[in-house]
């Protein structure tokens, strides 16, 4: 494996996008086509240096704050405080029959209902970790993005397994953030089986697959959307020289699209 040009005794699988020398995670610098090394990112105007970058995940803080303030008005209305049922559960989850029905604001609603505290509690303490890894890292608006595409990628895996069933819950937000905290990693020479991550991934697919009453479409969904919603936006630009900065954000956003346009599909077949 090639070795950071200024530190010769570390490894790394990342080049800089414009003079393609290799570059270790303290020599990069992250702008809109890819990451650069320290002397051509001087070269350029309007970079976003490590230094410049915000520290502070306000958007997560943000989500989980909805997050929260939904669920005590869930039990205020009714809800249950350890099931799917009930309040704005019954409103607002996902549920094929409702949403042929014109009710399609329910593909994005059920991502902030939980079905007890349990579920809130779980899923808040991941998005609490997750977002402090991430948000920093990419940004607050591309963060927003990856999560809004997982959301909506959540759904409509959730739709397309079992359409029938009552969904809700953050998990398929959570999965996307997963896959793409993967992607930012090893875009940035970091081996996510090193960091943790790979291993979480794998216990959380595995009780996925094995506890009963999980929303396996919506994890798997939220997973796949969240992954290329980042490969778009941290691959693309480093892959296809030229290409605008605008473009591959453009595109996640279509996956988010396409997510919603396949909800409504599944559930109106």
């Amino acid at each position: 494996m090639a070795t950071c040009y200024r530190h010769p005794g570390r490894e790394t699988g990342v080049s800089c996008s414009n003079c393609e020398r290799p570059i270790c995670p303290d020599c990069m610098t992250p702008t809109s086509v890819g990451m650069r090394c320290p002397e051509c990112a001087r070269d350029r105007t309007q970079v976003r240096t490590a230094g410049s970058l915000q520290t502070d995940p306000t958007l997560t803080y943000v989500l989980i704050g909805i997050n929260v303030l939904v669920f005590v008005a869930g039990m205020l209305s009714g809800a249950s405080t350890t099931g799917s049922r009930g309040g704005l559960n019954d409103d607002g989850g996902l549920f094929g029959p409702a949403v042929e029905a014109g009710d399609w604001w329910r593909i994005v609603t059920a991502g902030f209902l939980h079905a007890g505290l349990f579920h809130l509690f779980f899923n808040m303490f991941a998005l609490w970790i997750l977002g402090g890894l991430l948000e920093p890292a990419v940004g607050r608006l591309r963060f927003g993005l990856i999560y809004a595409v997982s959301v909506l990628g959540g759904s409509f895996g959730a739709l397309l397994a079992s359409p029938e069933a009552l969904t809700v819950g953050a998990s398929g937000g959570i999965f996307g953030l997963m896959g793409a905290a993967v992607i930012v990693m090893r875009n940035r020479g970091i081996n996510p089986m090193e960091s943790g991550l790979g291993l979480w991934i794998g216990l959380n697919l595995l009780i996925t697959f094995t506890v009963p009453g999980i929303s396996i479409g919506g994890h798997i969904g939220g997973l796949v959307g969240g992954s290329l919603a980042a490969l778009l936006m941290f691959e693309l630009g480093d892959r296809v020289r030229g290409l605008p900065a605008i473009v591959p954000t453009l595109l996640a956003a279509g996956i988010g699209a396409l997510a919603v346009v396949g909800s409504l599909a599944v559930a109106g077949s």
